[in-house]
């Protein structure tokens, strides 16, 4: 059974950082956070593939940085500069095919996301 199990969430004032983990319980060659805002449709945030390509949602702004470990099955969402705007339900994703931030098809796996809440 696929699991993603994503950690590090929290809350942080406006220009602070946090750091998100997600543990997968096999290696995923598309792996990605998301996230949903309150009233909001949820958004691609960052994806990265096998390959250590990643691409990044325009609102991230050199922001956030995605990266893998590939001998831990865990992919990590930097998060630097952060904003009110960010405050959001996080979730891990993840698929055996290649995707990336506004690819159409939509990943299979999904972790039960994370609150990341920043005040001004």
């Amino acid at each position: 059974q696929v699991r993603l199990v994503e950690s590090g969430g929290g809350s942080v004032q406006a220009g602070g950082s946090l750091t998100l983990s997600c543990v997968a319980s096999e290696n995923f060659y598309s792996m990605a956070w998301f996230r949903r805002a309150p009233g909001k449709d949820r958004e691609a945030v960052a994806v990265i593939r096998d390959s250590g390509m990643d691409t990044y949602a325009g609102f991230v702004e050199q922001r956030f940085t995605i990266w893998k470990d590939k001998a831990k099955n865990t992919v990590y969402l930097q998060m630097n500069r952060l904003k009110p705007q960010d405050t959001a339900t996080y979730y891990c994703a993840a698929d055996q095919q290649s995707r990336w931030v506004g690819s159409r098809e939509p990943f299979t796996y999904w972790g039960q996301g994370i609150q990341v809440t920043v005040s001004s």
